[in-house]
């Protein structure tokens, strides 16, 4: 009798634990449907962030590639654009743009607009930096000459955008295209702190010799939404 009733007391234990395996496995299951799921959406999301970066890429290399020999340009991965012609840019020491920049300015500006204005991109880029660069030559304004040139680097730089913002082509866009570019365009002054060697790496990592040719120069960046990119996929994580 007492062996019946033991007997009787394990079968509906042992059904227990099968029924809790099986909703253990279940749970693993959407577990990680529900992981692969959102590794598929964070892979999307990276795939068209990166997708934007290259078409960006190509168009402003089919835009401006008869322009490069020309100009003096060069346009890095980065989605800079870079005038290296210091000679055509300013005069030394000046901050006033010279009559044949802003002959080039006035070809390249429209083009260059007409890329990052198009309505693809509007949620892709953050920011629009007109950077200023100079070389290690002081200015002998003061004792500090990285702050001479940083003020040098920082007038350049605004005088560019001050320049762009005159132009008719500007002036005449519609008010949301205008409010963007408010938004997006800056000036940034970077005096010789972003020097670049003979083969236009920044010497900071490369440790080699300063090439000051190079490293007198002015920058069009395109600072893409990589922040709303990283914040999108640390939310995916936070949701899990």
């Amino acid at each position: 009798m007492s062996g019946t009733k033991k007997e009787s007391h394990w079968i509906p234990l042992a059904d227990l634990m099968t029924v809790l395996m099986v909703i253990f496995l279940f749970m693993s299951i959407s577990y990680m449907a529900l992981m692969e799921k959102r590794q598929k959406e964070q892979n999307k999301i990276i795939t068209n962030y990166e997708a934007s970066k290259t078409a960006l890429y190509n168009e402003l290399y089919q835009t401006f590639h008869n322009d490069f020999d020309k100009w003096d340009l060069k346009l890095d991965k980065d989605l800079s654009i870079k005038f290296t012609n210091p000679q055509v840019l300013f005069d030394p020491g000046s901050a006033k743009i010279t009559p044949y920049f802003k002959s080039i300015l006035e070809s390249f500006l429209p083009k260059y607009l007409n890329v990052v204005l198009q309505d693809k991109y509007k949620d892709k880029i953050a920011e629009i930096r007109i950077e200023g660069h100079t070389d290690l030559t002081p200015i002998g304004i003061t004792n500090d000459p990285y702050i001479d040139n940083m003020r040098l680097s920082q007038d350049r730089a605004t005088n560019v955008l001050a320049f762009l913002r005159h132009q008719s082509f500007y002036q005449n866009l519609p008010n949301a295209e205008n409010t963007r570019l408010q938004y997006w365009l800056t000036a940034n002054g970077l005096s010789y702190g972003r020097t670049v060697d003979k083969s236009w790496h920044l010497t900071y990592f490369s440790h080699n010799p300063v090439d000051n040719g190079k490293s007198r120069r002015v920058e069009f960046r395109i600072i893409t939404s990589s922040e709303d990119i990283i914040n999108k996929i640390t939310n995916k994580i936070n949701d899990r």
